[in-house]
């Protein structure tokens, strides 16, 4: 019986625009070609529709062994999970740096502690929106490390050295927020334990520049009390237009008995938006106690209104008196 293999790619880009460095996985890696007054992080591109641009990436092997890659350029995207930046498969279709960008080669072969620099064009269309198009220059391993079992787990890697284009235009910094959703937990007793929110949200960027967003949290209780402000620390440092990831907070200390009216806003320089929602933190057992006297109550309420209609229905209506007939008077004239 022949395995299933399942491909998993493995894929490495350098993070940080500072210090200067190159995206590594420990066995090779990918960066521009430096310029003899500095080195480059990442591939910092300009470009206006039609035009063509040249540039060179360097591929170094770290290891004391030949290693083969394809080379191919990829468009970016926000992963879903927690809007970390990462490229498009080989398979995947392209839009932008993806379908623009072409290496010299597509394959190479660097042999170990060497270094080969590959020449690539990109080539912006006539048509080509104005804004930010991220993307990467990508060496993937063309060796797969085979598993076992029935079901077989192949590792490919890739590391890919990221390609920051803007195409000369208007540009809209947008962003927007919502579906804003809050789900509250708390102890059967009040007081015998922590209650704990999760607030989700969906973050979109709406427009065609590269964000930065800031996130604030509020929640106000009854009486404008404050129960809540807070700066989130897990958003995205980059979110790429176009792109929207869902995310979620826990807010721990949560109120036991309250009303809360949350207020979650979203910002970026040019752009703010805000998203509004409100739970009621009522512990189970109180719910549950009010929940049985509104029954009760009913019940009662039932009872007594039959009662009423039973005591009605007993006592019968007196029968109507008939009247008495008038005797007609006598004329005088009729008398002896």
């Amino acid at each position: 019986m022949r395995k299933l293999y399942v491909l998993l790619l493995g894929l490495v880009l350098a993070w940080q625009a500072a210090p200067a460095r190159a995206a590594d996985n420990g066995s090779w890696s990918v960066y521009p070609v430096a310029s003899k007054i500095a080195a480059r992080p990442y591939f910092y591109l300009s470009a206006d529709p039609g035009q063509t641009l040249t540039d060179e990436v360097a591929v170094q092997n770290k290891t004391g062994k030949p290693l083969t890659f394809r080379l191919y350029a990829a468009d970016a995207y926000n992963t879903p999970r927690d809007g970390g930046f990462a490229v498009r498969t080989m398979e995947e279709r392209m839009l932008g740096v993806g379908a623009w960008a072409e290496p010299a080669t597509s394959r190479i072969t660097v042999p170990g502690h060497r270094t080969v620099t590959v020449p690539f064009t990109l080539h912006v269309p006539e048509g080509a929106e104005p804004g930010d198009h991220p993307g990467a220059i990508v060496a993937l391993d063309e060796h797969v490390d085979p598993g076992s079992g029935r079901l077989a787990l192949g590792v490919q890697r890739a590391v890919g050295a990221r390609v920051y284009l803007r195409v000369s235009g208007p540009t809209l910094p947008a962003l927007s927020v919502g579906q804003l959703h809050i789900s509250h937990h708390q102890p059967l007793i009040p007081g015998t334990g922590a209650a704990t929110a999760t607030v989700s949200y969906t973050l979109r960027n709406t427009g065609n520049v590269t964000l930065d967003p800031k996130v604030e949290l509020k929640a106000r209780g009854l009486f404008g009390r404050t129960l809540l402000d807070r700066e989130l620390t897990r958003v995205p440092s980059q979110l790429l237009p176009g792109q929207r990831v869902r995310l979620t907070e826990t807010w721990r200390g949560a109120p036991q008995l309250d009303r809360a009216d949350v207020t979650l806003t979203a910002s970026a320089p040019g752009t703010r938006q805000s998203a509004s929602a409100a739970f009621l933190a009522l512990p189970w057992l109180v719910a549950a106690l009010v929940s049985a006297t509104g029954v009760v109550s009913g019940v009662l309420l039932v009872r007594a209104r039959r009662g009423r209609a039973r005591r009605s229905a007993h006592v019968r209506p007196s029968p109507r008196a008939r009247p008495t007939p008038s005797r007609p008077r006598s004329s005088p004239s009729a008398r002896p």
